[in-house]
């Protein structure tokens, strides 16, 4: 494994990649209303890892204490970010530079941490929501060259009932949502072994998808009707690819026309670790919706401030599974929860099915 120093820098050259080479108003204006202008994450980023690595570990004062409100994203919220000062292209870079100097400095005293791990992965996750951010301006397309594809139509794979531990481990890093791991029995369950396509979801649309109000939700249909909703965001890919970026509305209306449904979360980790998790074809290439309203497992401790995940718990936000082809693996463990509203289309998002067993 690669010692920390090395890996924080492979982290900060990915997002420096990212918006290498981007004009002005790319950088400084938001792509879209629900996301932030992209300088304003790479002042959170730096700003975040001060408050982390070096303040609260080490005990020094903020690099920018002037800075702290700007960049936490709960005094400043999406709305707003557009609205104050942030740093300009060149501030925020060296913001950047500054304040991983002292991370190094911190390092070599201190030794390695959970919260460096913490920091890492929040880059990695701030790196997925510019991209996010750049699909959503029209600068960038889908997903990249290379992908699997899957051709015909969904091929279910039944998961014996059965007990299994769902959640992570004492040990290593894990965010606070993702434990205390705990037992839990499953009834058998039928589960699409890929990803459902565009292929299979253009179906979907061309049968009526979205006029028949009966598979939709009372509220994914208002959703839909207010907003002239007819077919994903976008069609990315190939026809034997992944469909993408569909909320959870247009995903439990699909499950609904073929007579299926999303999985749980209990379902989907229990197929996706079964057999040495080689059950499933496709994990992490997109996003995978589940049915469960995210929440808190049985014996929940906020880690390491309860702003992370738990003001999210039972606010009707959905869970995803599975992580994405924009997604660190280093964050997109079997393990992991990401969460979004059930509107929610700008995530790299898609769904594969459950069916009763007979």
């Amino acid at each position: 494994m690669a010692a920390l120093p090395d890996t924080l820098r492979d982290t900060r050259d990915r997002t420096l990649r990212l918006v290498d080479g981007l004009d002005h108003e790319t950088l400084h204006e938001p792509l879209a209303p629900i996301m932030s202008p992209l300088v304003w994450d790479l002042g959170h980023i730096a700003a975040y890892e001060d408050l982390w690595c070096v303040h609260r570990l080490a005990g020094e004062p903020l690099l920018r204490e002037d800075l702290a409100a700007v960049y936490d994203a709960f005094e400043t919220p999406r709305a707003a970010r557009a609205e104050v000062e942030l740093l300009d292209r060149d501030g925020a870079g060296e913001y950047l530079e500054r304040v991983r100097s002292r991370t190094l400095s911190v390092l070599a005293d201190r030794g390695p941490s959970d919260l460096h791990e913490l920091v890492l992965r929040h880059e990695l996750q701030h790196t997925e929501t510019m991209r996010q951010a750049l699909f959503l301006g029209g600068r960038s397309g889908g997903f990249p060259s290379a992908m699997p594809s899957f051709a015909g139509e969904p091929d279910f794979l039944e998961i014996p009932a059965g007990a299994f531990l769902m959640g992570a481990g004492d040990d290593g890093f894990a965010y606070d949502n993702e434990r205390p791991q705990h037992e839990v029995e499953v009834p058998s369950f039928r589960i699409t072994r890929t990803p459902i396509t565009n292929a299979t979801f253009l179906s979907f649309v061309e049968g009526g998808g979205y006029v028949r109000r009966e598979w939709w939700s009372d509220e994914g249909w208002s959703w839909k009707e207010e907003y002239d909703i007819t077919h994903p965001l976008a069609w990315t890919g190939a026809d034997e690819h992944p469909v993408q970026h569909v909320s959870w509305f247009e995903a439990d209306a699909f499950a609904r026309s073929l007579g299926a449904r999303l999985p749980t979360e209990v379902e989907w980790e229990r197929a996706a670790t079964w057999n040495h998790g080689t059950a499933l074809d496709g994990v992490g290439l997109v996003w995978e919706w589940t049915s469960t309203e995210f929440d808190g497992y049985p014996g929940f401790s906020a880690y390491p401030y309860p702003e992370y995940s738990q003001v999210f718990f039972r606010r009707s936000h959905r869970v995803l599974r599975g992580g994405s082809w924009a997604a660190s693996p280093r964050v997109a463990t079997r393990t992991f929860r990401n969460w979004d509203l059930p509107q929610r289309r700008q995530i790299f998002s898609g769904l594969r099915l459950v069916k009763e067993t007979s």
